[in-house]
């Protein structure tokens, strides 16, 4: 196969290949040599990904959707173009003829420019440097926010840009850090892609000096930089994650938060960056007021019956560092009883007998084997995916997603056999071009959905499972999808088996795969999230009911419904859809600001 311009066709096209290289199958969405973290407070430089690095380029110095007006249209017949052939050629047009135009930089005044669709005439303008550090707010109280999110305690981030009602149940991180949550004494922040001048400012003032450990998985240059950032902060530590797998990275975006009053965990979806808590879908689970035990308690005092606490402190362990071992001790302190979620973890690493079950979709299969009660035809519900970065599947669906990985989303307890090879339908949703280029970022939010060419062209039969992100339920179909969550509905979308938000994606370093014919699970990634079972919140219809309006009070139900940020049923890719890919152009149509997206 020839590395200079291979092509291959599939069912959604032909697509051209013109790198050089290929990425290794489990790179993921790591490019720890674009990764830059910078100590100033100007204009952000902390990309950590090339897709990243290429989004806040195009933000910066933004390329526009341009026609020349000298050209007249030519009145010949439209052509025919072939549905096969109009995917991801990086040279081939639409469907639709266009008319003939001319990139420029938006700095070059001298070519007619036109306007974005009216459709998207929200939010046109660039945040500037200090636009960066201002938070969306409104009138309603934090504490307001928490109550209305009970029992589940699940929330999305608010977005700017959308109708406030849509933004009344959602959290900043500026409101998880508010004093109205407790009076804090300390801090750990876990997460991927860290602006640490920016997190400071997002504490609140007066906890701005307490100590504050980074966790993070920066290597060489990258780890040079944090710690240039980090270092006008004398409250500031950091810890490096290990990470001997070649391209794993520390994924996981957890807070653990303590209080004068007590502790507080946080697990959820956003990088520690402006961008992903401005005009992205993210997800946040945010733990109750974790209560101090009295002197002299049991050492099983505090735990809960989903074993949070013992499964946190694995975790924690899991990276053998003395700065971890002392909140591990803080954790022991605190009575988590109130817990009703399962935590479902992924740490680097090759795990062999009862370990193998301990991390990834091996630890997810033993819960819902262990803890589902199945109930007569759960055999048909299907599985829903929906995630913002893909890696490498294999040739066909057999080499990981519909062997190991569905068998274990499709563990249905102890007492029903899991159907290998059911008709148990499986359903992804990942945007499409069409989602990116209308979104209220424009093209710019492909940065954050790092899908390449190299990956795609390999895995044709993959986007067959493919629908596209709407989220009208919680006003965000225009806000593009950070958060990852995989759930089981039943046929009518109308009830949940169980749901879960976590920083995986759907990629093999992320969720593992088997080596050594089926004893061995090798992960390259940390990961982390929490998983809602119906068992869990004392539901007698052993179902979560779905929320169909998750901002609407009148839906009335006798059991809490579960606010699913995602339209339901999700709606399958036409003909002419594509999945967004990040590093091919895209010319023949503006985005939202009226741009296009020629990555460098």
């Amino acid at each position: 196969m020839s590395r200079s311009a291979d092509s291959q066709q599939g069912s959604h096209g032909k697509w051209t290949l013109s790198s050089s290289e290929d990425e290794s199958d489990d790179r993921g969405t790591s490019s720890t040599s674009a990764s830059k973290v910078i100590a100033s407070g100007g204009p952000a430089q902390y990309p950590c990904s090339d897709a990243r690095k290429e989004s806040y380029k195009r933000k910066s110095n933004p390329l526009k959707f341009e026609e020349n007006p000298h050209e007249k249209p030519s009145p010949a017949k439209k052509p025919k173009m072939d549905r096969e052939d109009s995917g991801w050629g990086v040279s081939s047009s639409d469907d639709e003829s266009k008319p003939k135009k001319t990139v420029k930089s938006e700095k070059d005044r001298t070519f007619y420019k036109v306007e974005a669709p009216k459709l998207q005439k929200e939010n046109r303008r660039i945040p500037d440097a200090h636009d960066k550090y201002r938070t969306s707010s409104d009138a309603q109280d934090s504490w307001d926010v928490l109550q209305a999110g009970e029992p589940f305690r699940f929330y999305l981030t608010k977005v700017t840009g959308i109708k406030p009602k849509y933004n009344t149940g959602a959290l900043h991180i500026k409101d998880i850090l508010s004093p109205l949550f407790g009076t804090l004494v300390s801090s750990v922040q876990f997460n991927y892609c860290i602006d640490v001048p920016w997190l400071v400012k997002q504490y609140p003032e007066e906890f701005r000096n307490k100590p504050l450990l980074i966790v993070h998985g920066e290597k060489r240059e990258s780890k040079t930089r944090l710690h240039e950032a980090a270092h006008p902060y004398e409250n500031i530590q950091l810890c490096q994650a290990r990470l001997d797998m070649a391209f794993g990275t520390h994924h996981t975006k957890m807070m653990l938060l303590l209080y004068e009053e007590g502790l507080r965990v946080v697990i959820h979806t956003s990088n520690l960056i402006h961008d992903d808590w401005y005009q992205k879908t993210q997800g946040i689970w945010l733990s109750p007021l974790y209560p101090r035990l009295p002197e002299g308690s049991s050492s099983l005092a505090g735990e809960s019956l989903t074993n949070f606490r013992a499964d946190l402190v694995a975790y924690l362990s899991s990276y053998n560092s003395p700065s971890l071992k002392e909140w591990i001790d803080i954790i022991k302190q605190h009575d988590l009883s109130e817990t009703r979620v399962y935590l479902v973890g992924s740490t680097p690493g090759r795990y062999q007998g009862n370990d193998k079950e301990k991390w990834g979709h091996f630890r997810l299969r033993k819960i819902l084997r262990e803890k589902c009660s199945p109930i007569a035809g759960m055999e048909s519900w299907p599985v829903i995916g929906q995630f913002s970065s893909i890696g490498s599947m294999g040739s066909d669906q057999s080499k990981w997603l519909h062997s190991e990985f569905s068998e274990s989303m499709k563990t249905l307890g102890k007492a029903v056999k899991t159907l290998l090879h059911s008709e148990n339908p499986l359903q992804l949703i990942y945007p499409s071009v069409d989602n990116v280029r209308t979104s209220l970022e424009g093209y710019p939010a492909g940065g954050s959905l790092p899908y390449a060419i190299q990956t795609a062209q390999k895995q044709p039969w993959l986007h067959t499972y493919f629908h596209k992100w709407k989220a009208e339920t919680s006003g965000r179909s225009r806000a593009m999808p950070h958060i990852k969550t995989y759930m089981r509905v039943s046929p009518d979308y109308s009830e949940l088996m169980w749901f879960l938000v976590t920083s995986a994606n759907l990629s093999k370093a992320a969720w593992g795969s088997l080596e050594k014919n089926g004893t061995q699970l090798f992960i390259r990634s940390y990961e982390l999230g929490v998983l809602f079972l119906p068992s869990a919140f004392d539901l007698p219809s052993g179902t979560f009911r779905v929320k169909m309006n998750i901002y609407s009070n009148s839906e009335e139900s006798t059991e809490p419904t579960f606010p699913v940020p995602n339209d339901l049923p999700p709606e399958r890719y036409t003909a002419k859809d594509r999945p967004w890919v990040w590093n091919i152009p895209y010319v023949n149509a503006p985005d939202s600001h009226g741009n296009i997206w020629c990555p460098s």
